[in-house]
């Protein structure tokens, strides 16, 4: 397996990956390493690599899957029912692993300083742009003390967008303009740009990670964008026993 470890000064208690497509048992097109069981896979595939991702990992529990929908609900994920329609989750104990999948969409790890409060969120253009990053952190108590790490996600070479996109975020935070460059008619638009200034804005100034390009590694990331029908990657963080 290929996992990406995040690299930032979170307490030795908290756990946090990002897996990336590779050492799974999927056959084309979602090899190999697929966790969605949406898209698909077949779901003995999907229940066999998310087996692997538990046991490779050394999780402490199964996941909290979330039926993402670009949305900005946070739900409790040590207090939910299975599956709940969410964009992100937090948790406050031991042994709850807070999860979302991407294949472009940004994923937002969070922990507190102190190690005792954990979180992760799904940041699509839609949900960046409505609030589900400052939702996540009304949801871990403000920013103050949070660090964040910033998974692989569509990079900014590559993220074209029509001007729908770049009015979302400028109408709010004029500022955001300068994650936009011009492409033609359209726009590139930088998902971690945008990102860090949410967050900042949010009282999250501690931020790691970046750099990836979920479109252009095609042998390291899935793409939705590339590849419409592709697996995905989960993100995970959570608080050890």
């Amino acid at each position: 397996m290929d996992i990406l470890i995040p690299d930032w000064p979170a307490p030795s208690g908290v756990g946090a990956a990002s897996t990336t497509r590779r050492g799974g048992v999927s056959a084309p097109p979602f090899d190999s390493f697929n966790l969605a069981a949406h898209v698909g896979d077949a779901p003995e595939a999907v229940a066999a690599n998310r087996a692997l991702l538990v046991k490779s990992l050394s999780l402490p529990a199964e996941p909290v899957w979330l039926q993402q929908e670009h949305d900005t609900t946070v739900v409790d994920a040590g207090n939910c029912q299975p599956e709940p329609r969410a964009d992100a989750s937090v948790a406050f104990t031991p042994g709850v692993v807070c999860a979302v999948m991407t294949a472009d969409c940004l994923p937002v790890l969070f922990c507190h300083e102190r190690g005792d409060r954990v979180a992760i969120a799904h940041a699509g253009w839609r949900g960046l742009s409505t609030g589900v990053l400052e939702s996540t952190v009304r949801a871990l108590g403000g920013g103050d003390g949070l660090m964040a790490w910033l998974g692989p996600a569509i990079g900014p070479g590559a993220f074209q967008v029509g001007n729908e996109v770049r009015t979302a975020f400028v109408e709010r935070d004029p500022g955001a303009a300068i994650a936009f460059q011009p492409d033609g008619d359209r726009w590139l638009a930088d998902l971690y740009t945008l990102a860090r200034r949410r967050l900042a804005a949010s009282g999250v100034t501690t931020v790691h990670g970046g750099g990836f390009c979920t479109f252009t590694d095609r042998e390291r990331f899935y793409s939705y964008r590339r590849e419409p029908r592709t697996g995905r990657m989960a993100s995970l963080i959570w608080i050890r026993r």
